[in-house]
C-alpha cells in the first residue's frame, strides 16, 4: 500500500468515527437545542467527506466501503446516549464530550494536512481539490467545539 492509500484509509476511518460519535453526542444532549441540531449538521460534513473519501478511493483503485453499524448496535447507542443523559452531571458530560470531539477533529485536519501535503508532492490535483474543500469544515467542526469549551468550561468547572 503506498502513502496516498494509507492517508486515504486512515482519513476515512477517522472521517466515519468522528460522524458516529457526533451522532452520538446530538442524541446524549438532545435536551439541549443548539447542542442537538448543530452537532447533527456537523455529523453530516463527515459523513459527507467520508464517502468523497471513499469515491476519491475507488479511482485509486482502493475499496474503502463497510459494512455499516447493524441494528442492534446502533439500538444499543441509542440507549446508552438515553441512560448517560439522565446521569449526575450532564453538563460535565457535555463538556467531555465537547473535548473528544474535538481532539477527533483535530486528527482529522492532520491527515487532511497530510492529503493536501502528499497531494502536492504527487501533483494530483484530484487530491489537493478534496482536501482544499473538505479541510475548512473540518477546521469550523474544530472552531465549534473549542467556542463551545470556552463557553462552558467556566460555568461547569466553578460549579463542581
Amino acid at each position: 500500500m503506498n502513502g496516498v492509500n494509507l492517508t486515504l484509509r486512515v482519513l476515512h476511518h477517522g472521517e466515519k468515527h468522528l460522524a458516529r460519535k457526533l451522532t452520538a453526542v446530538a442524541e446524549r444532549h438532545r435536551a439541549e437545542p443548539e447542542i442537538h441540531h448543530v452537532v447533527r449538521d456537523l455529523a453530516g460534513w463527515s459523513r459527507e467527506h467520508a464517502q468523497r473519501l471513499s469515491d476519491t478511493a475507488d479511482r485509486h483503485g482502493l475499496d474503502l466501503r463497510d459494512f455499516a453499524g447493524t441494528p442492534l448496535l446502533s439500538a444499543l447507542g441509542e440507549k446508552t446516549a438515553a441512560t448517560m443523559v439522565h446521569g449526575p452531571e450532564p453538563a460535565l458530560l457535555l463538556l467531555r464530550d465537547l473535548r473528544e470531539l474535538h481532539l477527533d477533529a483535530a486528527e482529522n485536519s492532520v491527515h487532511w494536512e497530510m492529503l493536501a501535503q502528499v497531494a502536492q508532492a504527487t501533483k494530483d490535483d484530484e487530491l489537493l481539490g478534496l482536501a482544499a474543500s473538505c479541510h475548512p469544515a473540518t477546521l469550523r467542526q474544530m472552531r465549534w467545539t473549542n467556542t463551545m469549551i470556552k463557553n462552558l468550561a467556566p460555568q461547569v468547572l466553578t460549579s463542581l
